[in-house]
């Protein structure tokens, strides 16, 4: 009996948009991405959580994808049609630091890319300033326990997720920026 497919890749990458579970549901649509986990990195408090402290960490996500179906550059394309790259001060309503939008990169490749990507963003607005920054990944902390209703938010609570990302304005926005 066949257990496992030792054949079969798997790649991860952490990416920080605002509100993870907007981030979540945009993630988890495309073909190749296996899991998407809500959580929070780029800080140093160890074990941040949401209701507590998580000063210094970006709300994030982790995304596991098949690169032989989706490949990284194709991620990070999908990455930018669903931020506002030119917010200084968070995602759409979400605002402060927690909230701000970065790609985390594990590798020079990945560095490489990451800024390939953003350099044809700024190329597509040159008269806007592009804040989003390339940063080196670090611990990713998954949401956990008592606050796992954040993982698949927009699953467990469809109306409350829609009511939300409708009256924070994100699709408006990313319409106004990137069109249909």
């Amino acid at each position: 009996m066949l257990l496992y497919n030792a054949d079969v890749t798997a790649d991860t990458t952490v990416l920080a948009g605002g509100c993870f579970w907007c981030m979540e549901s945009d993630f988890e649509k495309l073909e190749g991405v296996t899991d998407v986990v809500s959580g929070f990195t780029g800080g140093t408090a160890k074990n941040p959580t949401y209701n507590g402290n998580h000063a210094g960490h970006f709300e994030a996500v982790e995304i596991t994808y098949d690169p032989e179906i989706i490949t990284y550059e194709k991620l990070l394309e999908n990455f930018w049609i669903n931020i506002d790259p030119f917010d200084k001060r968070g995602q759409f309503c979400d605002k402060g630091p927690s909230y701000l939008s970065a790609i985390f990169v594990a590798s020079d490749e990945e560095e490489q890319i990451a800024g390939q990507s953003k350099r044809q963003v700024i190329d597509q607005f040159p008269d806007l300033e592009v804040v989003t920054p390339i940063l080196k990944a670090s611990t990713f902390y998954p949401i956990k326990g008592g606050e796992s209703y954040h993982q698949d938010f927009y699953k467990k609570s469809p109306i409350r997720y829609k009511a939300y990302r409708w009256n924070c304005g994100r699709d408006k926005r990313l319409q106004e920026i990137w069109g249909k």
